[in-house]
This record gives structure tokens, sequence and C-alpha cells, in this order.
């Protein structure tokens, strides 16, 4: 599985997770979020993917985010139609769009992203549009019906190693392609534990 780090503000911790190479950095553009970015984002290693997280996003903000900062990645976390999405394939970004689940979902409401969108992401249904902390019940998606690739997100943290290594042996894991990580490596909000991230990097 690939690893997105997501969450990130900080130029020195920035470039210090970068070292460790994740496969996506995530870098959240929605202003009601205590890891919101305003600056630039510093030049990263030609393999790792910058994403910008939006929430309810206009389409003309979006496309300034993906000019102004290189973005290879959109990552919604809202309300965002199909039109949207497929709209935004057209500036050579992965669009990735955000479902929320506890202990059940229906996956009916895919159906209209499945042409229009490169991945799904799913995380925890919670107050926050993200980042709530905890982790929704994984056994939902043994009912996944696609074959789309998706990012497991949603409070995953080291104490999760044991979870995910069985998870990844379940049918429920065929099409996850990526973990998706950021409140648990947290030593204080959009600042990242390096050591820990290493660790769960590797186990992963």
């Amino acid at each position: 599985m690939k690893l997105k780090v997501c969450g990130m503000r900080y130029d020195d911790n920035i470039q210090a997770i970068a070292a460790i190479k994740p496969d996506y950095m995530g870098f959240i553009f929605y202003e009601g979020s205590s890891r919101h970015v305003s600056a630039s984002i510093p030049t990263l290693y030609p393999s790792i993917k910058k994403v910008g997280v939006f929430v309810n996003a206009s389409f003309d903000t979006i496309v300034e985010k993906i000019n102004t900062h290189n973005l290879q990645a959109v990552q919604l976390h809202g309300e965002e139609t199909p039109e949207l999405c497929k709209s935004l394939q057209a500036f050579n970004v992965e669009v990735i769009k955000v479902f929320s689940i506890k202990n059940e979902f229906n996956f009916d409401v895919l159906s209209s992203y499945e042409t229009v969108c490169d991945f799904y992401l799913f995380d925890t249904k919670g107050p926050l549009a993200g980042g709530n902390g905890y982790c929704f019940n994984w056994s939902v998606l043994k009912n996944y019906p696609f074959i789309k690739p998706y990012f497991l997100s949603g409070g995953i943290g080291l104490e999760n190693v044991d979870q995910l290594q069985e998870f990844k042996k379940s049918t429920a894991a065929s099409y996850c392609y990526a973990v998706d990580v950021n409140s648990k490596f947290e030593v204080a909000p959009a600042k990242k534990d390096k050591k820990s991230l290493e660790k769960f990097k590797q186990l992963l």
C-alpha cells in the first residue's frame, strides 16, 4: 500500500517528512481546518505527489490552487458534484473524492462518480470534515462493489499496524491503494513526528 501524509503546513516539517518519501503529501486549503495552509508550498521530491484538500470550494478556487502550488492531485471532502470532478480532470490532476463512513455505508452513492474521479477516499464520519482522529468500521468495505482503487483514512496510527496487516489479507482490501494518515502522527496541529512516521512506513 502507498502512503499519504496529510495536513502538512510548516516548511521545516514538510522537508523532514519528505525525507522519508511518502507517496503523497496533503495540504489543506479549507479555512475551517486547524491545519489550513495559506503560504506557498516548498518544492518536494518528484516522487511525492502534492495533494490539495478542499471542502466545497469553488471550481475557480481549486484551479487557482492547482496552478499556484503545482498540485498533482485534488482531494474533495465536501458535497462536490460529479460534474465538478469531471471538470477538474481536464487539469491533469488525480481527482480523489472523499466519502465518510461510520458503521454502515450505501455504496450506491458512488455510482455517479465512477467515471469522473481517479480514486475514492473513505474517511471516518464525525463532526469535522476530516481529521476526527478515530477509525471507522473497516469491515464495511467488504461490500465494496467497484474496482476503482481507494485510499483508507480516518484516525490511523501506529497502534493500528496489526489491524492493517489483517485488513490487507481480507477481500475488503482488494482495491485499497493507499493509507492516509494525519492526526495520530502529530505533536501539534499540522506538525508531524518523523520517527513515528518512519516506523509506520517500514511496518506498512
